[in-house]
């Protein structure tokens, strides 16, 4: 029993000598996918899955994971928008994307109030309109956006964020919000696919596209419905964070229809 103690501890302290130990940064390695355990630092020899969290080991170069590891502890953070009635897919795909590429992710209403989604689950938002923090995101999404797109409340709140905010993002419906501020004027969108013709009435400044999974104009983003809210959220995450990380998020989430690039990108950087 001694002698199989003593092994496994030498196994372990191989594995921390082979991360310690002289190597050239264009090196490879196998390591952990990100989830914010001390295992994030550890380097193996072999293919597997991380003895400590269960997640399949990557492989990549040192500098690599370096720059994955740093983007990862960029921490930016997104305002999430639900009215009431908000489609559940609409905001919680795109939440799981954001969250576990380490975004810090906030919920805002109108008011504090309970808001139900799709008359089933009820949520408590963080924030009101009145006390909402700056973020350096900002989200909307389907499901009962009319009202929200039309109170003259909520619209002041979006464009008074224009200025302090680096990215618009919008799920389904959610284009009615942020066009109805005035964020697509004169900019290239899409929506849910049973939405396009209205949109294109709502909003006869923006050229509406149907059949594309996400448009992303630079600074705004908008996506088509539900699953394509995690295409788009999986694009901002590479956008910002490089495209490593947002690999890992979707092999995380084992989500297995994104496609890299699978969009159209109008301008890769912000207006």
């Amino acid at each position: 029993m001694k002698k199989t103690l003593i092994f496994i501890l030498l196994l372990a302290g191989s594995t921390l000598l082979h991360a310690q130990g002289q190597r050239s940064k264009e090196d490879t390695a196998w390591f952990c996918g990100i989830c914010g355990g001390s295992c994030d630092t550890l380097v193996f020899t072999k293919p597997g899955v991380c003895p400590h969290c269960g997640m399949p080991l990557l492989h990549m170069t040192f500098t690599e994971r370096q720059t994955v590891l740093n983007n990862y502890h960029k921490q930016m953070t997104i305002c999430f928008y639900l009215q009431d009635g908000v489609e559940v897919l609409d905001f919680a795909g795109p939440m799981e994307v954001f969250a576990y590429a380490g975004f810090h992710v906030f919920t805002v209403s109108k008011t504090k109030a309970p808001i139900v989604t799709q008359g089933i689950l009820k949520v408590m938002p963080d924030y009101s309109i009145d006390d909402a923090p700056p973020a350096d995101i900002m989200a909307f999404f389907g499901g009962n956006a009319g009202p929200p797109s039309m109170d003259s409340s909520i619209m002041a709140w979006v464009k008074g964020r224009r200025s302090s905010t680096s990215y618009f993002f919008s799920v389904c419906t959610g284009a009615f919000i942020i066009g109805r501020a005035g964020l697509l004027d004169n900019l290239t969108a899409t929506t849910f696919h049973a939405s396009i013709e209205s949109l294109r009435k709502a909003l006869p400044g923006t050229k509406v596209l149907s059949d594309v999974r996400f448009v992303d104009n630079g600074k705004v983003i908008t996506t088509a419905g539900i699953s394509a809210g995690i295409d788009g959220a999986l694009h901002l995450v590479a956008k910002l964070k490089g495209e490593e990380m947002a690999k890992e998020v979707a092999a995380y989430m084992e989500y297995d229809k994104w496609v890299p690039g699978q969009g159209l990108v109008i301008s890769p950087q912000g207006l």
